[in-house]
């Protein structure tokens, strides 16, 4: 699910509503200065929507099977914790791949000199949030270890 939020976010955030980049703004086939330009990376901002909710539909799939399987939903900071890991590998891997190898767009490609922008996603957006969701992960998983240390422990007898 987190790989599908971040994709949602990165599109309508900086797609849609700051206008930063589009899917192809930097392909050179598709200039967002022209009508025909927009219109093609309006389809192809459309078709990378439809990849993060598939990714979001399959999230919400293999929760449910779980829930269903009657296997106990993990703790808040566990969810969170793969939300924010999902979120930070989409990051990284977008970025990485469209931004650096493909060069298909920058996270600001309405500046001269983008590498700033794209390092600083990279780190911000890619890796802390990574790293953030690996804490989260650890620390739900400690408070599931505790929670059944307790359950299994012997009650104490009062005499």
């Amino acid at each position: 699910m987190g790989i599908g939020f971040g994709g949602f976010l990165d599109g309508i955030v900086l797609h849609q509503i700051l206008q930063w980049h589009h899917m192809l703004t930097s392909e050179g086939c598709c200039p967002s200065s022209t009508v025909l330009g927009l219109e093609d990376n309006t389809l192809a901002d459309g078709f990378f929507h439809v990849a993060t909710w598939i990714a979001v539909f399959a999230g919400t799939i293999t929760a449910l099977s779980a829930w269903q399987r009657g296997e106990l939903a993990p703790p808040w900071r566990s969810h969170f914790g793969g939300l924010f890991l999902g979120f930070g590998l989409f990051n990284l891997v977008e970025g990485v791949i469209d931004h650096h190898i493909l060069g298909l767009h920058h996270v600001r490609d309405d500046l001269g000199a983008p590498l700033g922008w794209d390092l600083g996603f990279l780190a911000i957006g890619g890796v802390l949030f990574i790293a953030v969701g690996a804490a989260l992960i650890r620390s739900g998983r400690r408070e599931v270890a505790h929670r059944n240390s307790r359950a299994s422990a012997p009650s104490p007898r009062l005499t």
